[in-house]
């Protein structure tokens, strides 16, 4: 299957599941109002601060790229649910429509070949990451909306396929934090020093052939207990 369709399809499910059926109308199955645009600018927010911008704190530092990959992975969760509400609810097309939409792209032939290393500086960097808030801001059309997250993928050292990699990890990862107390408040984030982001990403990088179930499995084997 098409991995954008799959992707969407994926994101469809985990929001059905943990936000019930009909999120697409903007309220949760508990009665809280989803705004995925705000939730998309704060992740853009959080990907910034993985530059070191600031000219008084920690100067002589590099840009922290493995976390600038999660992060944009987050901000791929929040804007593929911005679409699927998009789409719904402007009867703009079917979820495999919407990823033809996508394959159209003009910045979709870069991001469906091999990485390539970005030659803009880290401060050019974080104006392209704002340039996707702008997009956000503005109003701009889903399919604007996705192109700017692709400029924003393919300077971070994503491409479809790694950005696929990251996602299903991270989707598996998130159903894993709903199914262990996310939502109530109890879920352990911290993994014997490390946020289980960290882990995923280590149990993918040793064997990128796991199943997505055989992820979870991975997940709940290292998971704290107590």
């Amino acid at each position: 299957m098409d991995k954008i369709l799959q992707m969407l399809l994926l994101q469809q499910q985990l929001n059905d599941a943990t936000n019930g059926l009909d999120w697409e109308k903007g309220m949760t199955k508990n009665g809280k109002r989803i705004d995925w645009r705000r939730a998309t600018y704060l992740e853009c927010a959080e990907l910034i601060e993985s530059y070191p911008w600031k000219h008084w704190k920690n100067i002589d530092a590099e840009p922290d790229y493995d976390n600038i990959k999660i992060e944009a992975v987050d901000i791929w969760h929040f804007i593929m649910s911005q679409a699927l509400t998009d789409y719904k609810n402007s009867q703009l097309g079917t979820t495999e429509e919407l990823a033809e939409a996508i394959s159209r792209l003009s910045n979709f032939q870069p991001f469906n070949a091999a990485v390539l290393p970005t030659t803009k500086n880290y401060y050019e960097q974080i104006e392209v990451v704002e340039r996707l808030m702008k997009t956000l801001f503005c109003g701009e059309s889903t399919e604007k909306l996705i192109e700017a997250f692709i400029d924003v993928a393919l300077q971070s050292g994503l491409n479809l396929d790694t950005l696929y990699t990251l996602y299903v990890g991270k989707n598996i990862l998130n159903q894993f934090r709903q199914d262990h107390g996310y939502k109530e408040g109890c879920y352990i984030k911290i993994w014997e020093g490390k946020e289980d982001n960290v882990v995923m990403q280590a149990l993918l990088d040793a064997n990128a052939t796991l199943t997505p179930e055989a992820l979870y499995d991975e997940l709940k084997k290292a998971y704290p207990k107590g």
